[in-house]
């Protein structure tokens, strides 16, 4: 089965320190900005536009897991597919920073199975959940 063409997908998330925000995805994740105002900042997640409203009381975010290959994964969380060369970019840099929230450092998650993935998951500063991973064969992407 080919992979379709993907459109950009578009995500508004509270979070509560605009300015925080805006180190964490521009500096922490790459992200490039858009358009803003004094309550939002459009950003650019690897072609798809995410957007950080002001919310205040997001301090601590959402504190929910499910039980996945032997973590405890942060529900809800979002988050990009990336090219296993971005994944490992984005993983190097993020190690790097003395301030990145892990839940989950980088591993690979379901060694030797179909969907065998290179994944990790952090908290942005208002405690909202990313995943990012990446896959040798995207093929594998929806694999059962």
């Amino acid at each position: 089965m080919s992979q379709p063409e993907i459109t950009p997908f578009h995500l508004a998330f509270p979070v509560h320190d605009l300015e925080a925000a805006r180190d964490f995805y521009v500096s922490g994740l790459g992200c490039g900005t858009g358009r803003e105002s004094d309550h939002w900042i459009d950003f650019d997640l690897h072609g798809h536009q995410i957007v950080a409203h002001y919310k205040a009381g997001m301090e601590t975010g959402i504190e929910i897991t499910n039980a996945v290959d032997g973590d405890d994964v942060p529900v809800p969380h979002f988050g990009v597919v990336l090219r296993m060369e971005d994944w490992e970019t984005m993983s190097q840099r993020l190690l790097a920073r003395d301030d990145t929230r892990w839940v989950i450092r980088p591993r690979v998650r379901f060694k030797g199975e179909p969907g065998e993935q290179a994944t990790f998951f952090l908290l942005d500063p208002s405690g909202n959940a990313l995943e990012f991973k990446a896959f040798r064969n995207m093929a594998s992407l929806f694999a059962t």
